[in-house]
């Protein structure tokens, strides 16, 4: 079959609905169940393209079943899939290749047999888990917002769901459709102490003789900048992969866009502190427009008796702090959720580890 480039999220929706729902009332009339396609992938950010369809990309979804169901009927219910979905959908494969060493699953033509489909069958809870590290059905605490990333959020609060007759994954996904507004106070006010930590450096590398050292210092600047602008529009903060295509989804972006883009690419410390200053002043003026705290001087200023513009972004890191009402919230150290303060992926994509780690910064 002929077919041009089909988005993931309406390639799994119509798979959905033209041929797994079809044939589980044919074979199983009266299932309960959900069906979405939440998780890992870029198509559940909504960011694939044609080149995504290389890898772990294809006729997919999540079926979630009861957990009485998944012991009794997972089995049969596997097997109906493999023997009589469709060997081909809107002219891509539905059989997939086992994963490989990295992991990643690639789409192929079905051999005869049994076919080794992209469907997950699965309890909900338990897969929740396994994705972010805690079971969000029992509730979502302190530790659970800190200790999970923003892509975990994000990959289960994007996505689709195309069937919920377990009535479980739209009151989790509202759940954890954002911080609440004390945690996303704390989160805003170290995402300012990033920034206040370094706003200096790149004048004082450049003025070292270190345009290299600047420029690097600038590029980190820009990234909490980014991270910081999707914070304050409420929006979770893919991995870098995606940042850039996250960020020119919010209002600010057509006017920020640039001047980011120029402090990346400028070549002398000078020209760099004059496109940050006025990114700080208008991720300032952002600050302000969201009356979490009293209006904070959003212009910038000399660093101390040092001749670096800075915005001395601390100031906004206290107000924010002071606006806090839990005391719990206020204890914390300033230190944010686990992908402010740690950048490895084998951390952040290690749900466990991501935990370990971010509890221990707790540990009085």
């Amino acid at each position: 079959m002929e077919h041009g480039h089909v988005r993931g999220l309406e390639l799994a929706r119509r798979f959905y609905l033209e041929a797994v729902a079809p044939l589980l009332a044919r074979r199983f009339g009266g299932l309960t169940h959900s069906a979405a396609l939440i998780g890992a992938g870029s198509e559940v950010l909504g960011y694939d393209t044609e080149r995504s369809t290389d890898h772990d990309w294809g006729p997919r979804l999540q079926l979630f079943l009861n957990a009485a169901d998944v012991a009794g009927q997972r089995e049969a219910i596997d097997a109906a899939l493999a023997g009589e979905l469709p060997r081909e959908f809107l002219g891509y494969p539905t059989g997939f290749s086992p994963p490989g060493a990295d992991g990643t699953r690639h789409m192929r033509a079905a051999a005869d047999g049994p076919l080794r489909h992209g469907v997950v069958v699965a309890e909900p809870a338990g897969w929740l888990a396994g994705h972010l590290g805690f079971d969000p059905t029992r509730g979502v605490g302190l530790a659970d917002w800190l200790a999970t990333s923003t892509q975990a959020f994000a990959e289960i609060t994007a996505g689709a769901v195309f069937h919920d007759g377990l009535g479980l994954l739209g009151p989790v996904r509202e759940r954890l459709a954002w911080y609440p507004d004390d945690v996303w106070r704390y989160i805003l006010a170290c995402q300012w102490r990033r920034i206040s930590q370094e706003e200096a450096f790149v004048g004082r590398a450049g003025e070292a003789g270190d345009e290299l050292g600047s420029a690097v210092t600038c590029a980190r600047l820009v990234r909490d900048l980014i991270r910081l602008v999707l914070l304050v529009h409420r929006r979770y903060p893919p991995y870098g992969k995606w940042l850039g295509s996250a960020f020119a989804t919010v209002p600010c972006a057509a006017d920020l866009a640039p001047v980011l883009t120029a402090a990346v690419s400028a070549t002398t410390w000078r020209e760099r502190e004059r496109h940050l200053a006025a990114a700080y002043e208008a991720v300032g003026a952002l600050h302000n427009d969201l009356g979490l705290t009293p209006p904070v001087d959003p212009r910038t200023r000399p660093y101390h008796g040092r001749p670096y513009r800075v915005l001395h972004a601390e100031r906004f890191t206290e107000a924010l702090l002071e606006s806090i009402a839990d005391p719990e919230v206020r204890r914390l150290p300033l230190t944010g959720a686990v992908d402010q303060f740690a950048d490895s992926t084998d951390v952040l994509c290690h749900r466990t580890r991501a935990r370990r780690v971010a509890g221990a910064l707790w540990v009085t």
